[in-house]
Formats: C-alpha cells, sequence, structure tokens
C-alpha cells in the first residue's frame, strides 16, 4: 500500500517588544528596535538562528532534494520573519529560495504577522492573508493552495472560510478528543465544507523528533532513522503521516550536537528503501488519497500545552485585556492611513506578545519561559502595555481619540 511522509515545516521569528517604559511613552515610538545584545534585540536572534539552524538546515535539504527526486516538503514562513531575513541575514532567505526553486517544496499560506485576527477581526485577517499570499508570490513565486492559521488554531469556522477562499487544503492539530477512534495519518474532510480537505499533525510522532530527539532519559533515545521508519511501516493502513514541526528544531530546539542533521539525512533514504513508499507535499497528499472521514471542531484546537486551546494565548486577564484592547483600535487605527502607524499595530498583533504573558506552571509553563526573551509573564505585559499606550498617543496626535 501506498504511504507518504508529509514533511511540513514552519519559520517564525516576532518582532520582540525591546525594554520600553512608561518613560518612553510618547517619547519613543520605536517598540521593537532593542540594542544588540539585549535579551530581546530581533537582529541578535535572527542571526543566530539562521546561523544555526535556517542556513545549516537549508544546506541540508537542498542537498537532500538534488540527490533524490522523490524527496519532497511543505514550508510556511511567516511575514515578519521574511522581513527580518531581508533586513539581516539575506543569505539565509537566498538558501530557502533556492529550496523552492527545485520545484519540490510547496509553500503554505498564513497570516503575514502571525496573528489570531481570524477570532477577533474577520477583515483584519483576510487583509493579513493577502499580504502574506503577496509576499509569497514576490519571494518565492508561489501562490498558497493550502492554508494554516497562526499556532495551528483551527475550527469548522475556520475551515468553512479557507473552503469559501478557495484552498484546496488546511493543517491542524491532530488532538485525540478531536479524533476519538481516528487516526492522524488520513486524508479527513472537515464538517460543513464542500471541497476542502483536512491534514491532521500526528503530535506524537512530530513531537519525537522535535522535542524528545535529544532527551538521554528518553525510552527510546537515540532516535534513529531506520528506527523512525519502521515505527511508520507498522502502521499497515495508514496513507500520510504528517510530521509537522517549527523549522528550528533543526539546530536550535535540538542542537547540531545531538546528531538531528544526521538523523534528517538518512530519513530519505531509509523510508524510501520500501517499495510503496515516498515523500508528499501537503497538496500532492490531498491530490492522492481519498477523505477517510468527516471531522467536526466546533471548538478551538491549537498546538499548544496540554489543553491543546488558545489558553496558552488568551488563559489570564493579562492576555485577554491585552489583545482586546489592541484590536479595538482598529478602524481608528485603518482610518488614520498612518502606514508606521498601522504597521507597528500589526507588529504588536503577533501572537508570541500573548505567549510571553502565559502564567501556566509546571511542564507548560518551562516551554513558555524558554521561548521568552523576557525575565517573567508581567514584563511582557508591562512592556506590551506601554507600547499600545504610545500607540493612543500616536492618534491622538492626530486627533483621533479613544
Amino acid at each position: 500500500m501506498n504511504k507518504a511522509i508529509v514533511l511540513y515545516m514552519h519559520v517564525h521569528q516576532p518582532y520582540r517588544i525591546r525594554h520600553y517604559t512608561v518613560f518612553d511613552t510618547a517619547n519613543n515610538h520605536d517598540y521593537f528596535d532593542a540594542s544588540y545584545d539585549d535579551s530581546a534585540s530581533n537582529e541578535r536572534i535572527l542571526k543566530k538562528v539562521a546561523e544555526k539552524s535556517y542556513i545549516p538546515t537549508n544546506e541540508k535539504l537542498l542537498k537532500l532534494l538534488n540527490e533524490n527526486h522523490e524527496f519532497k516538503l511543505s514550508l510556511s514562513i511567516t511575514g515578519t520573519v521574511l522581513e527580518q531575513l531581508e533586513k539581516w541575514a539575506p543569505e539565509a532567505l537566498n538558501s530557502f529560495k533556492k529550496l523552492v526553486e527545485t520545484g519540490r517544496v510547496e509553500i503554505v499560506g498564513e497570516t503575514y504577522h502571525h496573528t489570531l485576527a481570524f477570532f477577533y477581526s474577520k477583515n483584519e485577517f483576510e487583509i493579513q492573508v493577502e499580504m502574506h499570499r503577496n509576499k509569497i508570490y514576490e519571494l518565492f513565486g508561489q501562490t498558497p493552495q493550502v492554508f494554516r492559521n497562526t499556532e495551528l488554531a483551527y475550527n469548522n469556522d475556520l475551515a468553512f472560510w479557507a473552503d469559501q477562499a478557495g484552498y484546496k487544503g488546511i493543517l491542524a492539530e491532530g488532538w485525540d478528543p478531536v479524533l476519538g477512534w481516528r487516526s492522524p495519518n488520513y486524508v479527513y474532510r472537515p464538517a460543513y465544507t464542500d471541497n476542502i480537505r483536512l491534514l491532521m499533525k500526528n503530535y506524537k510522532l512530530s513531537d519525537d523528533i522535535a522535542f524528545r530527539f535529544g532527551d538521554s532519559n528518553w525510552a527510546e533515545y537515540p532516535l534513529t532513522a531506520d528506527k523512525f521508519s519502521h515505527w511508520l511501516s507498522e502502521d499497515e493502513n495508514a496513507t500520510n503521516f504528517n510530521l509537522f514541526m517549527d523549522y528550528e528544531t533543526f539546530g536550535e530546539h535540538q542542537w547540531h550536537e545531538s546528531g538531528i542533521f544526521g538523523f534528517l539525512e538518512h530519513l530519505p533514504k531509509e523510508w524510501l528503501k520500501t517499495n510503496g513508499h515516498s515523500f508528499m507535499t501537503v497538496s500532492e497528499a490531498i491530490d492522492n488519497f481519498e477523505a477517510l472521514d468527516q471531522i467536526d471542531v466546533p471548538q478551538t484546537v491549537t498546538w499548544a500545552d496540554t489543553e491543546r486551546d488558545l489558553s496558552a494565548w488568551l488563559g489570564n486577564s493579562m492576555q485577554v485585556n491585552s489583545i482586546y484592547s489592541l484590536y479595538q483600535l482598529e478602524d481608528k487605527i485603518l482610518s488614520s492611513h498612518d502606514l508606521a502607524l498601522i504597521d507597528d499595530w500589526r507588529r504588536l498583533q503577533t501572537s508570541d506578545h500573548f505567549y510571553y504573558m502565559c502564567t501556566k506552571y509546571f511542564n507548560d509553563g518551562d516551554i513558555h519561559a524558554y521561548f521568552s526573551p523576557y525575565e517573567t509573564p508581567y514584563e511582557a505585559y508591562l512592556n506590551f502595555m506601554n507600547s499600545y499606550r504610545d500607540i493612543v498617543f500616536r492618534l491622538s496626535e492626530k486627533g483621533i481619540m479613544i
């Protein structure tokens, strides 16, 4: 039986808010440009990730693509990271372009600024999707055919929107309570849609690579390409193994010393040893396999934390109040016709800002702390709200009062 690995990786870096105090408000309108040595320096972090992850990963992937024409992958890449790559690491951006030029790398659509706008403003959401579509076409010459929402946040309403917008597919977390008795290793059809198809992340297999790979205390350590391929082969009826993960898995979250690049290099050869095994882009999986069943997701599901809901971003009053306050400015911000002000407002929408404000404990809290440039969630909140107050001040200077 034909089986495909559907490897999809997400590339994103936010514009982190610098140490922006109440004394900066109404005096300095630069929220994001921290000094190079600052923990929130976007230039420093972008250059580090490009050097440790993007460039070596792309070199490895390009080698695999050139050596084996059966190897394919999909990626998504946000507008915020594209802007930073253009400015600070053009060689890394060129390495992504070389991948796409092989004709076997598909780019997935999303919001330009990696936002949760779908849940607050359908108008702003659609503007950002169009912005992203235009940027991807400008830089890579592709028009996305498959959609993924920020943080894999998914529900029936989003699937309906994507179906009406003409996408052939949409991505989501393969969360057990949603799947029930079903496996994520098939193509599905979202409820209440006509044409679109749904690919759901196999989070157990994906996290074996993204989170557990370098853990010497893990029962399956060390994970080798032949062992992993054998696991996939054991599922006799599966059609597509959806391995979704951050691009930074390679070289940043899992360091070079862990052997992660060797695993990536050997996986295609091990998997393709068996007749009927292949790699497919997300579109190819949708085109090649029939939908097994319908999936109904009335409540929003995401990739994050044990709850797999929006609580990683909207689980406390700081998060809820700050994001609500920001979107309440929409009409007045857009009516200002001030492009710099609008751009800053959109950069503040990026979901990472609210993720840094999360106050969860235990394992989930450790993960949030790992990604945050701030000492505490409260520091993240103060920087954000001081920036918000300056946005309001800039509106007032134009005679637009809140």
